[in-house]
């Protein structure tokens, strides 16, 4: 197999391993919208998948599909693959793709260090992240870090909206009519229902960072419960469930349509 048929093959399988996270978290908020349990995030999805029958193994398909998945947006960042170029709008596109890369990468550390040390032990690594980040946040002004911090998923929010309104995710697939007729509706829908809770996230470190100094920053785990608390939130939290579901759908469409493009210097 030659490295370039390698990369695609890796690129795609990291789509798909970004639409087995977010089917799972996905279904337990459909479920906590029928109050059969608590809305997850990446890392509790994670080890809820551990626990399966050949959840190592399950887990382990993910751990590779992750990396892979990250690898794949560093390389869109920094080779510029989808041809954003160096304009603000191109670079500021790039920077996010690179912090996905890091992101899922951190991710699939995590998602490695359960299937070598298992559920128990991988607590503590929690706790040491839990105490950096206090220690980071009870600095003098701390909270002009947290306001920065929630610019990100705020722009990222923003994004995903315009992108799922616009549609423009259409120029990176190879599909016909006859399955973008499909794929379109679902996926614009999936792209607007995260859009929706990365605001929020920006929105509760806003809101409240002082309350998270001592605390774990809040994630799509506390953005659902927040949508789960408001009045009517059961329905609002299975919109959103439905709209995570088709992110996973429009993840699982990227696997097998969206364009790989390798032709780049050095692959």
């Amino acid at each position: 197999m030659s490295a370039r048929h390698s990369l695609i093959v890796l690129a795609r399988g990291g789509y798909a391993a970004r639409g087995v996270i977010y089917l799972i978290i996905g279904i337990f908020a459909l479920l906590a919208a029928q109050d059969s349990t608590k809305p997850k995030d990446s890392q509790k999805s994670l080890e809820a998948l551990l626990g399966q029958p050949f959840g190592y193994f399950l887990v382990g398909i993910v751990v590779a599909g992750l990396l892979a998945f990250a690898a794949w947006r560093v390389l869109q960042a920094t080779r510029d693959v989808d041809h954003h170029g160096k304009h603000l709008k191109g670079l500021i596109i790039r920077t996010g793709l690179f912090a996905g890369g890091l992101v899922n990468g951190a991710l699939a550390f995590f998602a490695l260090g359960l299937l070598v040390s298992g559920i128990g032990s991988s607590g503590n690594s929690g706790e040491h992240t839990r105490d950096w980040l206090a220690h980071l946040l009870s600095w003098q002004h701390s909270n002009v870090l947290v306001y920065l911090i929630a610019l990100i998923p705020l722009g990222v929010g923003i994004a995903h909206i315009i992108k799922g309104w616009k549609a423009s995710f259409e120029k990176y697939f190879e599909a016909d009519e006859d399955v973008m007729r499909y794929v379109r509706p679902v996926s614009r829908f999936g792209l607007i229902a995260r859009g929706v809770v990365f605001i929020e996230i920006a929105l509760l470190l806003a809101v409240s960072g002082s309350a998270y100094q001592a605390m774990d920053p809040p994630g799509m785990k506390e953005a659902l419960e927040a949508l789960q608390n408001l009045p009517a939130g059961w329905m609002v939290l299975m919109i959103m469930a439905f709209g995570l579901i088709a992110f996973s759908a429009y993840s699982f469409a990227e696997a097998f349509w969206r364009k790989i493009n390798m032709e780049v210097p050095g692959v």
